[in-house]
């Protein structure tokens, strides 16, 4: 008799239903399978256990605030746009573009004169035979007209039929790595590389990807693998240089800032904080902080007690996460606690909640933080229920 109640202490204060399953073998071997005495001893003893933390709780709906969960920011429903930083539209002359200009002055093929051209920081084209030209900021057309206009100013040609193209517009390679569809390092028009376009170029933001971000401007110093070297040696394909290696895109790049040369910024307030900070120089890398958060784990009277993920596009609750464990089989569990880590430090804070108050009260229905232990508890009620079941079951046969 002794030994049979010894075990079954032993099993309920562990709280595993593997060992209580055992423990009640133990008293069917004592008292044999069709019970006895051994019912009322089970009977007893399972009503007399009940919870064993003699620590402060909280209960669910009365959380202080101060304990509540930190929403996480979803980088998926952030404005973008508010990130354009462009510094001139797409279609107009900027310092470093190359240009082809082709000079008319009669019908015949040999009265017509073409050469490109570069323009200089200063914003002007030096002209074969016309000379310095100021072109900065102004569309394929007006260039035209003013090219035009300067040949006959300057006593060149009575009439010339002037052509400007766009040969190669300046362009600054930007690395961008991280939580983004495509990392790779991409070329963007000079007077448009910013982060937005970055990000766009790199097909978006991946489903992991948090609210921060990482700019590194050329003049930083690398610990490691040199990743212009690496940059320098991958195939080019279009307007995008395909990486070395995945190495390369794995590359958390742990980069020592030298005069301020890389900075941490975040994406829902940089637009408004610090704009200027978003323009991307030649050379410089955008690298999307993922998302990580701690899973939480599920353990008690659920079917598969585990460690799961904590979801970064929506919030989870406590009764989600019982859902998540595919539930309870026994109708009677009710009392849930949510150990979380203590933000100030210190003891974990322990809450109490129940399944039946969330239910009908949202307050209830906890929010739970990454990192939260949720545990559905064994009360006098489950080990009452389950004592019946698992007896009742040895008696006749099958479950009542």
């Amino acid at each position: 008799m002794s030994k049979c109640i010894h075990n079954l202490n032993h099993a309920l204060w562990r709280r595993s239903r593997k060992t209580r399953l055992d423990a009640f073998s133990v008293c069917r071997g004592v008292f044999g399978p069709t019970g006895g005495p051994a019912v009322l001893w089970v009977l007893l003893l399972l009503l007399a256990c009940g919870g064993c933390s003699g620590s402060k709780k909280y209960l669910a709906e009365k959380l202080p605030a101060d304990f509540h969960a930190v929403p996480i920011e979803n980088a998926q429903t952030l404005d973008l746009t508010k990130l354009a930083t462009s510094t001139i539209a797409q279609d107009l002359i900027a310092p470093g573009d190359v240009i082809e200009v082709s000079i008319s002055a009669g019908l015949a093929a040999t009265d017509t004169t073409m050469f490109p051209a570069r323009v200089t920081d200063d914003g002007s084209a030096s002209l074969p035979v016309v000379g310095l030209v100021q072109l900065k900021g102004m569309d394929l057309q007006e260039a035209e007209a003013e090219i035009a206009h300067q040949c006959i100013r300057r006593g060149l040609y009575a009439a010339p039929h002037v052509t400007v193209t766009m040969k190669r517009p300046k362009m600054h390679r930007v690395t961008v790595l991280g939580a983004v569809e495509k990392p790779a390092t991409y070329e963007l028009r000079a007077g448009h590389a910013d982060v937005l376009q970055a990000i766009v170029a790199a097909g978006g933001l991946s489903e992991d990807a948090g609210p921060f971000v990482q700019i590194r401007h050329p003049g930083y110093s690398h610990p490691t693998r040199s990743s212009s070297e690496a940059i320098a040696s991958a195939p080019r394909t279009g307007d995008e240089i395909q990486p070395a290696s995945a190495e390369l895109i794995r590359d958390e790049l742990q980069v020592q800032a030298t005069s301020g040369r890389a900075l941490r910024v975040n994406l829902a307030s940089a637009a408004t904080e610090n704009p200027k900070a978003l323009h991307l120089e030649d050379g410089g890398i955008v690298m999307v902080e993922k998302q990580d958060p701690k899973p939480i784990h599920v353990l008690g009277l659920v079917r598969k007690p585990d460690r799961y993920d904590y979801p970064i596009t929506e919030e989870l609750r406590m009764l989600d996460a019982i859902a998540l464990a595919g539930g309870t089989d026994n109708p009677l569990a009710d009392k849930i606690y949510i150990i979380r880590a203590n933000p100030a430090g210190g003891e974990p804070i322990l809450v109490e909640g129940s399944i039946r108050k969330a239910k009908r009260n949202g307050k209830a229905d906890l929010v739970l933080a990454p990192g939260d232990v949720v545990s559905l508890e064994q009360t006098p009620q489950t080990s009452f229920f389950e004592a019946l079941r698992i007896v009742g079951f040895g008696v006749s046969g099958r479950a009542f």
